[in-house]
């Protein structure tokens, strides 16, 4: 790949005259997916891609185009269509490559151990019966289970080169396995209550077995029948990782320098300031091995760096590639990502709430009254107010017990008070995914009901 992007270089660099910046991302993967229901493969899917992505850069212009038709002619034109798009559009002042003083070096990048080549092993036989073998658990669970929304064993691996005019040349590789259950369960009044379980790893021997995720999908299944709503209040909103990281999302699209320059975020001009609860703080961090979203350099082709966003409640920094940089008269911080048109934004890598001392049962115990949020559906939040409010699903707690199953309930309040309101921040973080959080306790918000 590194071959080709050189000579795609070369080709646009001698088609598009003085002063042209060339810039080449290419991407070759290979990914399968296999799907059972009820014992029976419902769906194989398993693919291969290789692509080529062009971004070309001349007088304040720039221009970005995409092929996968590697073939000397699908380059050519792709090539060709690339210097002309550049010519026929508006300029922009803060237009432009990376500073080619802040690329890094390519031989003294950090390897993050991000790719397995087990992971390859597993062909569409053997990644049915792990879908196989995790669905058949949930069904022997408990005879309540009696139907289910499949199991499905997915992996994918690739690699990507990037060449750039500048002399930057560099190549990453990853890999992903996951493997999730979903059952059902009957309930009264003929409602099914579907519950899920699911396991990720770069790696595929840091899987969970197959047989624990039934198992574990089956019992959150379980636990849901008989949810019923509550009365309309205010009360303390516990969110397990899996909705709190939901939460943490939100608050990552806030911090893009994208969103800030076009000042669609609630946190415009709030660098320096408390924007969250003293017990917060959340690190974008590449250089965890083994994670989902590291990465040794960004999509510029600058050093990966560990950034704190948010250090005990004061928001430190946003997240910029150059051009967001130089609009908001700044540096970047070295978070740029490319995608596979060789466009150019900023983005997260390992966007994650640093843990906190207290288990999920301490947290819970601690909570007199309140709801335990497992659950969020719909998309209620404006990120230029910050008003949030989304449906949910979970557990009533009373008393520091989990008392019985909700449903059909919505909760609300503004996410700068959501942040500023968190009193409690668990210690069990999972880094399954490149955003992450761990149980957090917000000591206060509205629950709207369906009762009276």
């Amino acid at each position: 790949m590194l071959e080709l992007g050189d000579r795609i270089l070369k080709m646009t660099l001698d088609r598009g005259g003085k002063g042209l910046i060339a810039e080449c991302v290419l991407r070759s993967g290979a990914e399968l997916s296999a799907k059972v229901r009820k014992g029976e493969p419902e769906l194989v899917e398993e693919a291969g891609t290789r692509s080529a992505g062009l971004r070309v850069i001349q007088d304040r212009r720039v221009a970005s185009t995409s092929t996968s038709d590697l073939t000397p002619a699908g380059i050519e034109r792709f090539v060709a269509d690339a210097v002309e798009l550049v010519g026929l559009s508006q300029e922009d002042p803060f237009a432009g490559a990376a500073d080619p003083k802040l690329l890094c070096d390519p031989a003294s990048l950090p390897d993050l151990d991000l790719y397995d080549p087990a992971g390859g092993s597993v062909d569409a036989a053997r990644a049915i019966v792990l879908a196989r073998e995790g669905e058949a658990a949930a069904f022997a669970f408990d005879p309540r289970i009696t139907n289910s929304e499949g199991a499905t064993f997915g992996r994918t691996a690739g690699g990507s080169a990037m060449v750039l005019s500048s002399g930057f040349r560099a190549t990453a590789k990853g890999s992903y396995q996951s493997l999730s259950v979903v059952p059902v369960a009957s309930d009264e009044g003929g409602k099914n209550r579907r519950g899920y379980h699911w396991t990720a790893r770069r790696h595929l021997a840091e899987l969970d077995p197959a047989d624990e995720v039934g198992r574990e999908a089956a019992r959150r299944t379980l636990r849901k029948l008989g949810a019923k709503t509550v009365a309309t209040t205010e009360a303390a909103v516990v969110f397990d990782p899996d909705a709190a990281r939901s939460i943490l999302g939100m608050l990552a699209g806030c911090v893009m320098g994208g969103t800030i320059w076009r000042k669609s975020s609630y946190l415009v001009g709030r660098e320096g300031t408390p924007v969250a609860s003293d017990l917060v703080s959340v690190v974008d961090d590449p250089f965890i091995l083994r994670a989902p979203g590291s990465r040794p350099f960004d999509g510029e082709g600058l050093a990966s760096r560990r950034n704190v966003v948010v250090e005990k409640g004061v928001l430190r920094t946003y997240l910029c590639d150059s051009y967001s940089a130089r609009k908001l008269g700044r540096e970047s911080t070295a978070s740029a990502s490319r995608g596979g048109g060789a466009g150019v934004g900023s983005s997260t890598s390992n966007f994650v709430l640093q843990p906190g001392v207290d288990s999920n049962a301490a947290i819970v115990k601690g909570t007199a009254r309140g709801l335990y949020v497992t659950e969020m559906m719909g998309f209620g939040f404006n990120a230029v107010t910050g008003d949030f409010s989304r449906g949910a699903a979970g557990f009533w707690i009373e008393n520091g017990e989990l008392a019985f199953p909700v449903s059909e309930v919505t909760i609300s309040l503004n996410v700068d008070d959501l942040w500023k309101s968190i009193d409690a921040v668990g210690s069990d973080l999972d880094l399954r995914t490149a955003t992450a959080a761990p149980t957090i306790r917000v000591a206060k918000m509205t629950i709207a009901g369906g009762l009276a």
